[in-house]
């Protein structure tokens, strides 16, 4: 569903700007294989701090995988470090999508109080969470849909409260799982201000996408992972023909 965690940080950089909140992230040589099948193979790269760093490829090329690892739910060899700018902060994670039963009558505000607050949801929201849920529902346009129950939101207007409730706590990485994937032209317009915001307010994001083309115009930088890391850097370098060609190949080769 969500993983919110504090993650500490030996050796601690320093921000290049005051207005950096987010941390570094590396990955250096990290594999995963699950049985007899590699499903990451010495993956390293860097996600700068402030950034919002892209990941593309193929379906199973690991992407998903690689968050599972960040966020301690998979296994892994190698090794994988934040450095905060100042003190450990919040992780603030995205999935691509909910799973629940439909017919459960959970309006969005039962939803927001499940995810975001210690005390049970079927107490409602407490007095100390109440005015963040507010905040955060009204960034994503869904203030007024409150009291409708989840399973009767389309997919784009569920999609818009799973990025509300992976603002609070106030997060200084943001984890995106495919958040794009059911948006209409509304909620895209939405997802891309608040893209603004995090990159404004020096929070580290790192954004698994399948867009090429908002990845073009939206992202600092751009991995592209088939299992391995295939190229790192900017979105002018990155999504050139030759470069989607070989990521998205059966077979890929490594391109400098």
């Amino acid at each position: 569903m969500t993983a919110k965690e504090i993650i500490s940080a030996q050796n601690p950089v320093p921000s290049d700007s005051e207005s950096i909140v987010g941390p570094t992230l590396d990955f250096a040589d990290v594999s995963l294989t699950l049985g007899r099948t590699t499903i990451l193979d010495n993956v390293t790269f860097q996600v700068r701090p402030g950034s919002v760093h892209a990941l593309v490829g193929p379906n199973g090329g690991g992407k998903s995988s690689l968050i599972k690892t960040l966020l301690g739910q998979m296994p892994h060899q190698g090794r994988l470090s934040l450095q905060w700018p100042t003190e450990p902060g919040t992780i603030g994670y995205v999935p691509q999508a909910l799973e629940f039963d439909r017919g459960l009558p959970m309006t969005v505000d039962d939803f927001m109080a499940a995810m975001c607050q210690r005390r049970p949801a079927f107490l409602g929201l407490s007095k100390h969470y109440a005015a963040a849920i507010g905040e955060a529902l009204e960034r994503v346009g869904m203030q007024d849909k409150r009291k409708r129950r989840m399973g009767a939101l389309s997919g784009g207007e569920r999609q818009r409260v799973l990025l509300a409730q992976g603002l609070i706590p106030p997060p200084q990485l943001l984890v995106l799982d495919e958040p794009m994937s059911a948006l209409d032209e509304a909620g895209i317009r939405v997802f891309e201000r608040l893209l603004s915001d995090w990159r404004a307010a020096g929070i580290t994001v790192l954004w698994i996408e399948h867009d090429l083309e908002a990845v073009g115009r939206l992202a600092d930088h751009v991995t592209g992972l088939n299992r391995r890391v295939l190229f790192d850097a900017t979105p002018q370098q990155a999504l050139t023909p030759e470069r989607l060609l070989t990521l998205f190949s059966t077979h890929p080769r490594s391109l400098a």
